[in-house]
């Protein structure tokens, strides 16, 4: 339906019928997992009712020269930040807010800006399109400045915005949107998208990015198993497989680095924990193939209610990384409290961790 886009035809033609119908929703909420192509889906969208399109596209954020942008301003004050809202518009009547800052949020400074922006009349055309890309990531007061945009918006603007889970956004802004969700691409079209842009380690791109493109073809390969290498690491030793001193050893460099985010980690987290529950129910069709030597042992000690509170203590440290918290104590935390869940659940004996001086 839109040139250029793969998946999710159901989206796409629910899209394409509000084109061919002129009857098109001023708020649209896209939901799906991170690289499934949202805010992709939004630009080509877009594409279809302004003219340029081309330049629509150079507001991607995956793209280097943008990410370095983004990259930089961590650096800056929040005072400079707050005086200098970050948006990308070089299209002049398509514009994009993102997350931004040391704890990627979209801050009420923008959405006052994206506020005045809309009242503003398209330069050419019919319609301006603006992109709040993971609006997840909005604080209280900024989804508040937001909602008087969303309750009465000017007849020109129509709003696009994406999450990975709608359900984290205020029932305010889910009442106020037209939704689509969009799901993760069977590995087959993801291959036939990795083979369409030549990417080199086909196979290996497919299994870790569990149906997303774009993470697909974004991904550094050394540096996404350097954090795999640590998660599993963490699992061995919550689980009793290894020593706490091993994950100690295993996480030096992890907390070392500044710039390592914690929420950088939370994707080869999920995606073991993911095998490590087609191991326990007895599958051997797991996406880490090169580590089930590792998995195996650590599948063979856990049981199903080990396996749901590590789930939902990762769910609670992805809130908490929102707010700073320190990567050491917030991960020596999760693999204690799974070490003591299975002390208390099964006859295998947990290990007492070696005293050790963490860096935070």
């Amino acid at each position: 339906m839109f040139e250029g886009f793969h998946g999710n035809q159901a989206a796409q033609e629910t899209l394409e019928r509000m084109i061919a119908s002129h009857r098109i929703p001023q708020t649209l909420l896209i939901s799906g997992p991170e690289g499934v192509g949202k805010a992709t889906l939004a630009r080509r969208f877009a594409q279809r009712l302004l003219d340029h399109p081309e330049r629509i596209d150079a507001d991607d954020l995956s793209l280097a020269s943008n990410r370095a942008i983004i990259t930089e301003r961590e650096k800056w004050t929040s005072e400079k930040r707050s005086e200098d809202p970050l948006l990308f518009s070089t299209h002049p009547d398509f514009t994009t807010f993102c997350p931004e800052g040391p704890l990627r949020q979209i801050s009420i400074q923008q959405m006052r800006m994206l506020r005045e922006r809309a009242q503003r009349l398209p330069l050419r055309g019919k319609w301006k399109v603006f992109l709040i890309d993971q609006i997840d990531r909005t604080t209280q007061q900024s989804s508040d400045s937001l909602l008087k945009t969303l309750e009465e918006p000017p007849p020109h603007l129509i709003l696009f915005a994406t999450a990975e889970n709608a359900y984290d956004l205020p029932p305010t802004i889910r009442s106020r949107s037209v939704q689509l969700s969009m799901s993760p691409l069977p590995d087959s079209e993801v291959r036939t998208f990795l083979n369409s842009r030549n990417a080199s380690d086909v196979g290996k791109r497919v299994a870790y990015a569990a149906g997303s493109p774009g993470l697909a073809l974004s991904l550094d390969l050394d540096v996404y198993e350097k954090r795999r290498a640590a998660m599993l690491a963490l699992l061995e030793a919550a689980s009793g497989a290894a020593q706490f001193a091993a994950w100690v050893k295993a996480s030096e460099s992890l907390l070392a680095s500044k710039s390592e985010k914690l929420d950088l980690y939370f994707r080869p987290l999920y995606g073991l924990l993911e095998d490590l529950l087609a191991l326990h129910a007895g599958s051997e069709s797991i996406r880490n193939r090169d580590l089930i030597d590792r998995l195996s042992p650590v599948a063979a000690r856990i049981s199903f209610d080990w396996l749901r509170q590590a789930v939902e203590l990762t769910d609670e440290l992805v809130t908490l990384q929102r707010r700073n918290v320190q990567k050491g104590p917030s991960l020596d935390s999760l693999v204690l409290k799974l070490r003591g869940s299975l002390a208390h659940a099964t006859t295998v004996p947990a290990q007492a961790p070696r005293a050790t001086s963490r860096p935070v």
